[in-house]
């Protein structure tokens, strides 16, 4: 079997569609940081088991995960709240485990972004991937921009290339900008502070590529602009009607909140604010 952990904060709305998905392991887990809503009562109702921990960041929260609970299969899913696994996925998951050589530490997954019901397949730049299914005690994460990435990977990753569904727009635009504003002061200071070195542009690894990619375009003129005729013309994002047009106008205004943060980051690195100049 396989153990699942959930990191949750106030997803009453999307629990109960992750816990639904996830019926078959005997061992879910709710990771949760503080959550005034009902979802540590939701949580219970479906049986699974409920710790708590202030949270820092995605990548210390899943190591606290792997580090304190009482997880009791080899294998471990992660997955977020306004996440769906489905019967393809899952199909695909214990297939991958079971015929798994010892060597393989874990699994990249990717997603369906769904958005009003539609697939954003061309948009979103399906697959991405993610380091989320992993053999216990063999890798640990590391925060890179507002996610994580994987280290201290003992073995092989590899890859599950039938995806699970992601609901991120489940909690409406309003909360998405919100979210996404924060995220961004995260990922400036990641892109200035942790930019992979530019040869990891070409490597052969997405999950490597992509972080990469980003650092660097980053710092062009008009990135927020190329970003979003890359995602709607060019990768097609017209194709995908309203949803679509909406999405790409929204991650490059995202794009353009990164850009702006790190010539903030960069400007008060080189003319910090003396703090005794307002002195009278």
């Amino acid at each position: 079997m396989i153990s699942v952990i959930i990191l949750t904060k106030n997803e009453a709305a999307d629990l109960p569609n992750c816990l639904d998905s996830v019926k078959w392991s005997n061992d879910v887990h709710i990771l949760d940081s503080g959550s005034t809503d009902k979802t540590l009562e939701i949580a219970r109702h479906y049986g699974a088991k409920v710790t708590s921990n202030p949270f820092e960041s995605f990548g210390k929260q899943r190591n606290f995960a792997l580090e304190h609970l009482t997880i009791q299969h080899d294998w471990i899913l992660f997955l977020d709240a306004d996440e769906v696994v489905t019967s393809e996925f899952k199909r695909s998951v214990f297939k991958a485990v079971s015929e798994a050589p010892e060597i393989v530490a874990g699994f990249y997954c990717c997603w369906k972004m769904i958005l009003e019901g539609k697939w954003l397949k061309h948009c979103d730049n399906f697959p991405k991937w993610q380091f989320r299914l992993l053999r216990k005690n063999r890798a640990k994460f590391t925060d890179f921009g507002h996610g994580q990435k994987e280290k201290d990977v003992d073995g092989l990753i590899m890859y599950i290339k039938e995806p699970y569904l992601h609901y991120g727009f489940s909690k409406g635009w309003a909360h998405w900008l919100d979210r996404h504003n924060r995220y961004s002061s995260q990922e400036a200071a990641a892109r200035i502070h942790d930019c992979p070195p530019i040869k990891q542009i070409f490597a052969s690894h997405t999950s490597i590529r992509n972080p990469a990619l980003k650092s660097w375009l980053s710092r062009l003129p008009g990135w927020p602009l190329l970003r979003f005729i890359q995602a709607y013309f060019l990768n097609l994002g017209f194709l995908e009607g309203i949803q679509g047009l909406i999405y790409c106008i929204n991650i490059s205004y995202y794009e353009f909140l990164i850009q702006i943060k790190m010539r903030n980051i960069k400007a008060e690195e080189i003319t910090p604010f003396d703090h005794t100049s307002n002195n009278v």
